[in-house]
């Protein structure tokens, strides 16, 4: 996978920047503006549509589809289904965000149905939300997590009943497709520090997804992405408010070497 990676992440940050794959987003208010804008930045193009109305015809038209729980009510998860759905009619990958699944009924709910009506190409979420949905208690606090550390086992576990690609992201991100797990080292701390930052990494991997069929190739290539543009915005920070700008520009002007160079990667399963 390592090797793979070094082959095709330049030419596939090339195609999302070439193709601007048009990536519809069903996500939570507080993130669209900041999903929209690292989409952008990344080269894809984003949309944000809910309306019963046209949210399945938006879909037939996207190169991918991401599910985000962040604000939810009963009209808001009727469109995931009914987006969800379409796009599994229509081969379209669909990546699920599953925020905050463990700390309310509610959530927690809406994540094991959405589970149960739609088949997810890859779902993300931080430690402890992976952890409630493969069946742990007591691991998320409000939206985050309150996990410190992660069982690779576990992962590697539920992405095979899940049949697809499954990401835990904390202190290290870990991806398995139910055979492998890998780890990644990448990142930096100022990333916990803004609003819609696990959001936001869900855009960029979503905007690989939509040009890579391979989804835990996808899913690996997004986050080192995504965790490197990170670091490198955070020296030229000062603070929360201009890392949130730099990150932006980093993401638009990242280029594959720089990713292949920084990324610290490893299989641990």
């Amino acid at each position: 996978m390592i090797e793979r990676i070094h082959k095709t992440l330049k030419e596939d940050l090339e195609r999302i920047r070439t193709e601007k794959p048009l990536i519809h987003h069903l996500t939570n208010f507080v993130a669209m503006n900041d999903s929209a804008n690292i989409t952008l930045a990344i080269g894809a193009s984003p949309v944000m549509s809910h309306a019963h109305e046209e949210v399945q015809e938006m879909v037939a038209a996207a190169s991918a589809l991401l599910i985000n729980i962040g604000t939810l009510d009963e009209y808001w998860i009727q469109s995931m289904l009914l987006a969800g759905r379409k796009a599994n009619e229509l081969n379209i990958p669909v990546l699920l965000d599953p925020v905050g699944a463990g700390a309310t009924k509610l959530r927690s709910d809406a994540a094991s149905n959405l589970m149960n009506e739609v088949n997810f190409t890859i779902i993300k979420g931080n430690y402890g939300e992976i952890l409630s949905l493969a069946g742990g208690e007591g691991a998320v606090k409000g939206v985050d997590s309150a996990s410190e550390d992660f069982d690779a086992e576990l992962l590697r576990n539920f992405a095979e009943r899940m049949n697809g690609v499954a990401v835990a992201t904390g202190k290290y991100d870990y991806f398995s497709d139910g055979k492998s797990v890998f780890r990644l080292e990448n990142g930096h701390e100022l990333l916990a520090s803004i609003t819609a930052s696990g959001c936001m990494l869900g855009s960029v991997i979503a905007s690989f997804m939509a040009v890579q069929s391979d989804a835990l190739l996808a899913a690996i290539e997004g986050a080192a992405c995504y965790a490197i543009a990170g670091e490198l915005a955070a020296v030229k920070s000062a603070g929360m408010g201009s890392f949130r700008t730099n990150l932006m520009d980093e993401v638009a002007a990242l280029n594959a070497e720089t990713v292949l160079e920084r990324m610290r990667l490893e299989e641990v399963l």
